[in-house]
């Protein structure tokens, strides 16, 4: 094994351990809320901690969920000798898995929206802003969360190409694809509700007044 290898083993366990941190679930308990899962959809994300009413605790979760994702990657970019492109990318898709799937949770955790946000930002600012936009008008228009989650996703590996110039085959435009497929897998449910019209809509004025 070489020494880049070695330190790519390394960077993925680190943050993977990142990625698996459930702030929505940790958050939610501090503030008496009980457990999560317990609640609504069962989801650990922001999404789901609106759904007690309490969009404080929401807006922390989804920071948190995506300083993830970017100190992940920041980790990869400062921390790493002879950081390139690829410990970026390695890193964007193991904090991702990390979130979606924490061992402390029994490989149980989120859909990975917010973290997956915090990657793109940092792996190209104009592509996470881009992407940040599209899901909050689809989610705004559509009232559906999951709506703007899936069309954000769904152009993130296109808008990685076209607005960062680089080429399709390279690592952070393949890593921005592989997270876009996890995403997208990880709402296959919430895909096959919005085509039969039964995904739940997220009020948030009535959750404020609960």
């Amino acid at each position: 094994m070489s020494g880049f290898q070695a330190q790519l083993i390394l960077l993925s366990l680190i943050s993977y351990v990142i990625g698996s941190i459930p702030f929505g679930l940790l958050l939610t308990a501090v503030a008496g809320g009980g457990d999560i899962r317990k609640i609504g959809s069962g989801n650990i994300g922001a999404t789901n901690v609106l759904r007690t009413g309490r969009r404080g605790l929401a807006a922390a979760t989804l920071l948190l969920d995506a300083l993830k994702g970017a100190v992940a990657v920041l980790i990869a970019r400062f921390f790493f000798p002879g950081a390139s492109e690829t410990t970026m990318a390695v890193a964007a898709v193991a904090v991702v898995i990390g979130h979606c799937f924490p061992v402390w949770l029994g490989f149980r955790g989120g859909k990975g929206v917010a973290t997956g946000l915090g990657t793109i930002w940092i792996l190209s600012w104009p592509v996470g802003l881009a992407c940040c936009v599209i899901w909050l008008l689809v989610a705004r228009l559509s009232r559906i969360s999951s709506a703007g989650a899936l069309a954000a996703f769904l152009l993130a590996p296109v808008l990685m190409v076209l607005l960062s110039g680089r080429p399709l085959h390279s690592p952070i435009p393949v890593a921005t694809l592989l997270v876009s497929l996890l995403i997208w897998v990880r709402h296959s449910s919430n895909i096959t509700r919005l085509l039969t019209g039964r995904e739940p809509r997220v009020n948030v004025d009535q959750a404020s007044r609960r």
